[in-house]
């Protein structure tokens, strides 16, 4: 059973604690480091996990923090857990203990409550 690699981004907290607390005040930082971003691209990556990340972007962001990459990006190694058949278990957002109801068919005229009258 192997570990799943998670990451956790640290780039809002840190930019919190150097007194940036919008995500515009990057845009005019990166551009003077040659990264071209929009503001809309800027929010994403200060919001969100980024999947995927360019190294000059890791390297700019470093520069105008005054950080490492370790400082931004942590690592967290969570275990996996499988079940008999190979499924992951249900986790937290998962359904949990429901379970589907089994059907019942029936032919047209068998045993159909009807109408009461």
């Amino acid at each position: 059973m192997t570990d799943k690699l998670t990451i956790r981004w640290h780039l809002r907290q840190i930019m919190a604690t150097r007194g940036m607390f919008q995500t515009t005040d990057l845009v005019p930082l990166l551009a003077e480091r040659d990264i071209h971003l929009s503001r809309e691209q800027v929010f994403r990556l200060v919001t969100k996990t980024p999947q995927r990340l360019n190294m000059e972007i890791l390297a700019a962001l470093c520069d105008i923090l005054n950080v490492g990459p370790s400082d931004l990006i942590e690592p967290i190694a969570q275990p996996r857990h499988e079940s008999k058949t190979g499924t992951e278990e249900a986790g937290p957002s998962g359904i949990g203990e429901l379970r589907p109801v089994r059907a019942r068919v029936r032919r047209p005229g068998q045993d159909r409550p009807g109408p009461s009258v």
